[in-house]
């Protein structure tokens, strides 16, 4: 299977990635994209892991992303709010199968609470099933710092969801 072919099978699980990531589908595709064009200019024979390789391109990809939307974003007044993505025909069940994996608007509205390492670290674990040592290695820490950074991510989330509790806005 040539190199082309191996990326357009990646492609729609690093789209994914992407999009929960940046919460924009054009964000995404440009992150994708540019794993790509970096893939072209790799030595594709000597990668071991592709799958690997790609899912820490786009991980790294999309944390600069963020991090570069977050700055912008301080002078933005009102929230922030990912745009909802609708893809593929529900009659096929291998698209609806990949549906209720994607992640929903309200969920990509509790990760903003994230820092971009936060959230990162969140869904390469938790939602993308990564272990602690894949993590580190992607996001350039120790397994230690990755374990801490899913523990500090998990309590925001917590307490983001209580802040929004309908009981918590009517004290």
């Amino acid at each position: 299977m040539s190199t082309a072919e191996r990326f357009a099978l990646a492609r729609p699980r690093l789209l994914r990635l992407a999009y929960s990531e940046l919460g924009d589908v054009g964000e995404a595709e440009d992150v994708v994209q540019e794993a790509w064009l970096r893939l072209a200019r790799a030595d594709a024979a000597a990668i071991e892991n592709l799958d690997g390789w790609l899912t820490t391109v786009v991980a790294r990809l999309a944390l600069d992303r963020l991090r570069s939307a977050r700055a912008r974003r301080e002078t933005y007044v009102g929230p922030w709010l990912p745009e909802p993505v609708l893809t593929g025909d529900a009659s096929r069940p291998d698209l609806q199968v990949e549906r209720s994996e994607t992640v929903t608007l309200a969920f990509l509205v509790l990760l903003e609470a994230l820092s971009p390492e936060e959230r990162a670290e969140f869904l390469l674990k938790d939602v993308f099933e990564y272990e602690h040592a894949e993590i580190a290695e992607m996001l350039g820490l120790s397994p230690a710092n990755s374990r801490q950074l899913l523990r500090r991510a998990k309590q925001r989330l917590v307490e983001r969801r209580a802040d929004r509790s309908p009981a918590a806005s009517r004290s």
